[in-house]
């Protein structure tokens, strides 16, 4: 199954996709009539219902005609973790940058979650805009202290993730937050795909692009730790809440360990894929002053 925000004339509303079909659940049934986050509270109990929808043979609209949004954009939580393949670690180490021992996590803020189409920004106080395509989690229970089978069956689906890096603000400090969290910086969706979808989520293509040109191609068998690990590793510090996105970490081929550098410039296009779940397509453009 997978689910999506999308708008049509001027609203947003929670779809299915089914090919190039979208249902409108609020069409379907007035409780549908909400967002992502408040789907995921009541996951447990509409989980099922969601999915005899899918299977049934509805389409309000094509996807032609719909604007497809991120598909959720107020998760209480938005944590990405850091060198988390075994080829990007070694890219890392080969720039003189000590590896620690334990999970590298940080936080992004909600406030730069962008949609799956929508335009990256060229911040004005940096030129060093970099890219990391990612498998992401959306957790779909409360759930502390979990095992591994626990974690597994925690997360309600998987999207991909564009964790946009200002590098210069990234490595100025020893967080990373500031780095990471620029506004439009978080491209996630184009869906929310469930486990049923995705099959193994540790034998996934994942892939990036820029002006078609591939910078990252890998396969998330090389994740040093597995979407379970993390999701293990956090909930003994905190309690996931639905809703929440966990993001696992980019491949190697970021524009900031290649040799020249080579960082995004206005009117690039970045195009990331992750196999079963679709693609991110985003054009980068120069960051608009708003008037204070």
């Amino acid at each position: 199954m997978k689910l999506c925000t999308f708008e049509i004339n001027n609203k947003s509303k929670l779809g299915i996709i089914r090919d190039k079909a979208v249902i409108d659940l609020s069409i379907i049934d007035p409780k549908f009539n909400t967002d992502m986050k408040t789907l995921f509270d009541n996951w447990e109990i509409l989980k099922t219902e969601l999915e005899q929808i899918s299977n049934k043979n509805i389409q309000n609209y094509s996807i032609d005609e719909v604007r497809v949004k991120a598909p959720i954009n107020n998760p209480q939580k938005f944590l990405a973790m850091g060198l988390n393949y075994h080829k990007h670690i070694e890219e890392v180490r080969e720039r003189g940058v000590q590896v620690s021992d334990y999970q590298l996590w940080f936080n992004k803020q909600v406030s730069c979650i962008n949609g799956p189409f929508d335009n990256i920004e060229i911040p004005i106080v940096s030129d060093q805009l970099d890219y990391e395509v990612e498998l992401a989690m959306v957790i779909g229970k409360k759930s502390r202290h979990l095992d591994i089978e626990e974690a597994k069956n925690s997360i309600a689906g998987f999207m991909i993730c564009n964790d946009v890096s200002v590098r210069d603000w990234q490595f100025r400090t020893q967080t990373l937050t500031l780095g990471k969290s620029f506004d439009t910086h978080g491209p996630i969706g184009p869906y929310i795909v469930t486990p049923d979808e995705i099959g193994d989520p540790h034998n996934l293509k994942i892939e990036c692009k820029v002006n078609n040109e591939i910078r990252q191609s890998a396969n998330t068998n090389d994740l040093l730790y597995s979407c379970y690990d993390l999701l293990v590793y956090l909930s003994k510090v905190m309690t996931l809440m639905p809703g929440d996105i966990i993001s696992s970490g980019t491949p190697s081929g970021v524009g900031v360990a290649m040799q020249p550098q080579s960082f995004l410039k206005v009117n690039d296009k970045v195009k990331c894929t992750i196999e079963n779940i679709g693609y991110l397509e985003n054009m980068v453009v120069k960051e608009k002053l708003i008037n204070h």
